[in-house]
């Protein structure tokens, strides 16, 4: 099956009014691309990107939102918020907000479940530490994470979902996984959804995440179950993330 290649810029907490301009107008010069680009900035720009992208074929993410619709959660931002600024994707689950913030998989699987219900798109975030790694857990890890979400909104969900399996060790560190690593895991992600649903584990676009670069990307993209990349600092470079959504075609 042929599945339609994301390249997706999280930000993270970077950026200003003055450099978000800079960014996205050097965005707006990338030629036309078969996959879908995305660019995911902090909550007080989303309004500031809705409009800059607005005549691009470039799509709004959010970073994170709330399990909760609505009420008196001091400083959390609810799924309705998002959609009226335009955003199609949030990331949840991601390695920092599940190390730094404490979020459970118990937690994520409800804001899954919120972003469904919202008729928004969830990103959802997978991987293990290095630790994790080294003693041979990287699959149960990123099987639990999963399994989570399954029992609460089903494994047809995954239909309306995109994963991105980032392992921990690889963000932010310079290290990345090799074309072969990240291959690896993402068939053994798509045999464990296959055992829920074949139909589902063949549609579901599984993203990589992990100090991704223009250099690295070209191999990535070639492996047959990596459906694109979710980009950390290289998408803060409109040259670099450009030349990475070139590399997916």
């Amino acid at each position: 099956m042929i599945r339609q290649k994301i390249v997706a810029g999280n930000w993270k907490m970077n950026g200003s009014k003055e450099s978000i301009v800079s960014l996205i107008n050097g965005l707006l010069e990338m030629e036309d691309s078969n996959s879908e680009v995305v660019v995911a900035p902090s909550f007080p720009y989303l309004s500031q990107v809705n409009d800059l992208i607005s005549d691009s074929s470039i799509v709004l993410a959010a970073q994170n939102v709330s399990q909760e619709v609505k009420g008196a959660y001091t400083g959390e931002v609810s799924t309705s918020m998002l959609g009226d600024f335009g955003v199609k994707y949030v990331l949840l689950g991601h390695s920092e907000r599940r190390s730094l913030y404490g979020e459970t998989n118990e937690l994520v699987a409800s804001k899954v479940k919120a972003v469904l219900d919202s008729g928004l798109t969830p990103m959802l975030c997978i991987g293990e530490t290095l630790a994790e790694r080294e003693s041979g857990k990287t699959l149960g890890v990123c099987e639990q994470q999963l399994q989570a979400v399954i029992d609460v909104v089903g494994i047809v969900s995954f239909e309306q979902m995109v994963i991105a399996y980032e392992p921990v060790w690889a963000i932010g560190t310079g290290l990345s996984a090799s074309a072969e690593q990240a291959q690896e895991v993402h068939s053994s992600i798509r045999a464990f959804l296959a055992k829920s649903s074949e139909s589902v584990s063949q549609k579901v676009q599984i993203l990589y995440g992990g100090s991704v670069k223009a250099s690295t990307s070209s191999a990535l993209f070639q492996m047959p179950d990596v459906d694109g990349a979710l980009v950390g600092g290289a998408s803060l470079d409109a040259k670099e993330f450009i030349a990475i959504v070139k590399t997916a075609g």
